[in-house]
């Protein structure tokens, strides 16, 4: 069935003139994308049983496949992590340079490491899809809906967005984790996904989450890696180039998704709900940021900043050409103990830009720093940014 490109909201994603790997989460619209570009290609979708049964009974038929259809150069295989040994048929029909190009999907890259794949020894460039940014929806975007439901396409274009969150984590944990048997009591692992949305936009305590699921720390270390190979979470490391105050050691935590972490995130009478918009407010900018910095070539490095006396700023971006200090907040006005921080951060780097990203209407200039609204902001990163 064709699909009507009228109804396809552009990517601002660019695939690569060789074979390459598309990894991101499930309803990032990965095969959408790739059915609206390559819709004569070759393909291979592992998600249906069939087809599942009958490659990973006998790899080798993949070979078979593609000599047999010589006028098909573009070959999609959907959720490749489900059978790895197709790697090693990929390899040797790459190798036998018969002009092919492999697109090769997948949601998840912990089955690919565990198995000792290196991602075809470079044969094939790594690329990601990430949830829709605000400059690709354009005016399409709105900030509260945003913050409320995410940009996961699968989200997005739902009728019944709420429904289709809370459905999310159960797909991950029943199809993905239970089922690839990445851990061995699913119970624990539902109790930690509860337990470290508190640790959204946070630095994040190991031992503190492991208390509050009550499983060891080295059981909550691996369920936080099977969150990052899952691509559904990242740390940020502590900024400390040139470093010139004592800064703390331990990363911050957020899910890739504003939206995801909301239907994780538990709300009862002791939780303000500033707290948790707060949160998704400062996770949604670092979803745009890093879309943005993958999209536009990997270019830059995305950190935090925090002294041992109290100093923090949200997200430093550091590349070639890039030096941005960011402050989030989750309010309408800004005062002085707003710019505090960054202040303090541009004493000891003079070199960046520094923003404050606020709910307000006004663009504002105050002591060195510009004050944007952030919807603003996040419409305007895009790839010529």
């Amino acid at each position: 069935m064709r699909l009507n490109m009228k109804l396809i909201i552009p990517r601002f994603f660019t695939p690569p003139k060789q074979s390459f790997f598309l990894f991101g989460p499930r309803g990032t619209g990965k095969s959408t994308w790739l059915k609206a570009h390559f819709e004569n290609a070759l393909w291979l979708d592992l998600l249906d049983p069939e087809t599942f049964r009958l490659y990973s009974a006998r790899p080798e038929r993949l070979e078979e496949l593609v000599l047999g259809n010589p006028e098909k150069k573009d070959v999609v295989i959907d959720e490749v992590q489900k059978i790895p040994e197709l790697l090693d048929v990929v390899h040797a029909l790459i190798e036998k340079k018969l002009g092919l190009r492999f697109i090769l999907t997948g949601s998840s890259s912990r089955k690919l490491k565990r198995t000792g794949v290196d991602l075809l020894a470079g044969r094939a460039v790594k690329r990601d899809l990430h949830p829709f940014m605000a400059a690709e929806l354009k005016d399409k975007f709105k900030l509260a809906e945003a913050l409320e439901n995410g940009l996961l396409p699968l989200v997005f274009k739902s009728n019944d967005k709420d429904s289709v969150l809370k459905a999310y984590a159960s797909l991950y944990v029943t199809e993905e984790v239970q089922a690839e048997g990445l851990v061995r009591n699913i119970g624990n692992f539902s109790r930690f996904l509860e337990a470290i949305s508190f640790s959204h936009a946070s630095v994040l305590n190991i031992s503190n989450v492991a208390r509050d699921c009550q499983v060891e720390r080295k059981v909550v270390e691996n369920y936080v890696s099977i969150l990052e190979d899952l691509l559904l979470s990242c740390r940020l490391p502590v900024f400390s180039k040139r470093a010139k105050r004592e800064l703390i050691s331990h990363n911050k935590f957020y899910f890739f998704d504003a939206g995801v972490f909301r239907s994780l995130r538990p709300s009862g009478p002791l939780d303000k709900s500033e707290e948790i918009s707060g949160a998704a407010l400062e996770g949604l900018v670092l979803q745009h940021l890093t879309a943005w910095n993958s999209y536009t070539g990997e270019k830059n490095k995305i950190y935090f900043w925090r002294t041992r006396s109290g100093s923090e700023v949200d997200f430093v971006v550091y590349g070639p050409n890039v030096f941005w200090a960011i402050e989030v907040k989750n309010a309408a006005k800004i005062s002085e103990s707003d710019l505090r921080s960054l202040r303090t951060f541009k004493e000891d780097y003079p070199e960046c830009k520094t923003y404050v990203l606020y709910r307000g209407k006004e663009k504002l200039l105050r002591r060195g720093v510009q004050i944007v609204p952030c919807e603003d902001f996040l419409l305007g990163l895009n790839l010529k940014h």
